[in-house]
């Protein structure tokens, strides 16, 4: 038997909001694959495998439009998602393992009481600066996709108070 999940309880075991994934049905990235009779949205194990690749990809610096193409139009399989992912997270571990072998060598250096040459604070400083620079531009790529949403969250907002204005 195939099993559904409510948004609400989607929500709840992916740590999203319900205004987050009634969002992405809106823009057309991520739809229920049925509802209930009262109208209530139901998702599948298939969507889940979906939203699974919609966040690996988000999680990669693509915008939603670009996910949307990516999934929709120029079709990456789910295998080369994951290989994606896997990719990043091995750079991430190799920036830090170059900045965690570079303090040990300094912690070494500070131990046995030895001078430090200008040339170990200068690896410890490039690498630091390396990670630094990652971490801003994952926040900044972060920030950039929530002011997206909430631009397009207060447009449709407008919109709908404009609509009710002309009712009346």
């Amino acid at each position: 038997m195939k099993r559904y999940w409510k948004v609400g309880d989607l929500s709840k075991i992916t740590g999203l909001t319900v205004r987050t994934l009634r969002f992405y049905n809106q823009i057309g990235l991520f739809s229920p694959s049925g509802q209930t009779e009262s109208g209530h949205r139901l998702y599948d194990e298939s969507d889940l495998s979906l939203l699974q690749q919609i966040l690996s990809l988000k999680e990669l610096g693509l915008s939603l439009e670009e996910i949307k193409s990516a999934l929709y139009g120029e079709r990456i399989s789910p295998l080369e998602i994951v290989n994606l992912q896997m990719a990043r997270i091995k750079e991430q571990i190799k920036l830090q393992q170059n900045l965690l072998e570079q303090l040990q060598h300094v912690s070494k250096l500070m131990q046995g009481k030895a001078p430090l040459a200008v040339e170990d604070f200068t690896q410890l400083l490039q690498a630091m600066k390396i990670n630094h620079e990652k971490l801003i531009i994952e926040r900044r790529t972060s920030w950039e996709y929530r002011l997206d949403v909430l631009g397009d969250f207060l447009t449709h907002d407008k919109e709908e108070m404009k609509s009710e204005e002309d009712k009346l």
